[in-house]
């Protein structure tokens, strides 16, 4: 079995290759959706929560709920404001 023999060049090489790859792989994971809980939409909004609450029971805001954390869309609250947008 022959031996390879690795240089520094070589190591630098692959460094620089696996520092792209990885910026590729995140720049690609920023455009998938971004959830928001419940006490970020409250805060971005300036809502109560019971008003919060509001907007889900009359199905204004759509959600997701899993393991009792209730998540939102961002698209989903960026639709619903841009819906609700008066125009003087």
């Amino acid at each position: 079995m022959p031996a390879t023999i690795l240089t520094t060049d070589d190591l630098y090489q692959f460094k620089t290759e696996l520092f792209d790859e990885i910026k590729s792989i995140l720049s690609n994971s920023q455009n998938s959706k971004r959830y928001l809980r419940s006490s970020d939409v409250m805060e971005l909004l300036q809502l109560s929560p019971g008003t919060l609450q509001n907007l889900r029971v009359n199905g204004t805001l759509p959600y997701t709920k899993l393991g009792g954390i209730i998540y939102y869309d961002e698209d989903d609250i960026n639709r619903v404001l841009e819906q609700n947008r008066f125009e003087i």
